[in-house]
């Protein structure tokens, strides 16, 4: 399984993303989910995946090498000129896969899984953030709802539930998700480090970070234990029911 996450907050945007990759309980592999694409100073956009690994390794090769119009054009998210025209391409992609693929796949008795997050900001646009669904429909974060998960999104939830705002900033935010991405690895074992962390400030049209959690990384480690301590410190604090003498 997958656990991805892309947060928008009027600072700028934070994905991250796992990078476990299982077929069976004993054929586990490491993939990248999460992809950075950017033209400093003009574009960055950030693509994160979850579902079947080869139906979004095949999305990817078009996006990147190029969807071919009727008119013989190929067309890549580096060509597109708006972030909604960009979700719309990588719903095109993912129909064109399934055109290919997805006939076969039922003869298999295999669904055709696939979530893609997109976001990122071209010049003269706005930061924003899609999830693009199979069918390459998609809905768009705002200022209401900021986040989206992909995968196995019910662990990490609940924190950003009651933490994610609009106007949280962006290393808090980068913070949070960290933690929701730590409560999802230790309830969860198809999802797994290393992690890959992405983030770009609006109107900066640059990466601020792109960069990949170890296991033995200082940091993740230190959160990860604060984070417990916290939660237990918080527990023992608050007053014990009252309805057992």
């Amino acid at each position: 399984m997958t656990y991805c996450v892309g947060i928008l907050v009027r600072e700028g945007l934070v994905m991250l993303g796992d990078t476990r990759t299982n077929a069976g309980l004993d054929n586990i592999a490491t993939f990248r989910k999460l992809t950075v694409l950017e033209r400093p100073g003009e574009r960055v956009m950030m693509l994160a995946t979850a579902g079947n690994l080869s139906i979004s390794q095949s999305v990817m090769s078009l996006l990147t090498e190029g969807i071919e119009s009727e008119a013989g054009t190929r067309r890549t998210l580096m060509d597109v000129e708006s972030m909604f025209e960009a979700a719309g391409l990588v719903g095109e992609a993912i129909r064109k896969v399934y055109a290919t693929y997805g006939p076969a796949l039922q003869q298999q008795s295999m669904s055709f899984d696939v979530t893609f997050l997109i976001g990122g900001q071209i010049k003269g646009r706005r930061l924003r953030l899609f999830q693009v669904y199979a069918a390459g429909n998609f809905i768009e974060a705002t200022q209401d709802t900021p986040y989206f998960q992909i995968g196995e999104h019910k662990y990490g939830k609940p924190i950003l539930d009651r933490s994610i705002s609009y106007d949280v900033e962006l290393l808090d935010a980068l913070k949070l998700a960290l933690i929701s991405m730590d409560s999802t690895l230790r309830s969860n074992l198809s999802v797994g480090l290393p992690v890959d962390v992405a983030a770009c400030r609006t109107d900066e049209l640059k990466a601020a970070v792109s960069y990949r959690i170890e296991p033995d990384e200082p940091y993740f480690r230190d959160l990860r234990d604060r984070w417990s301590q916290a939660l237990r410190q918080a527990h023992l604090a608050i007053p014990r029911p009252p309805w057992i003498a």
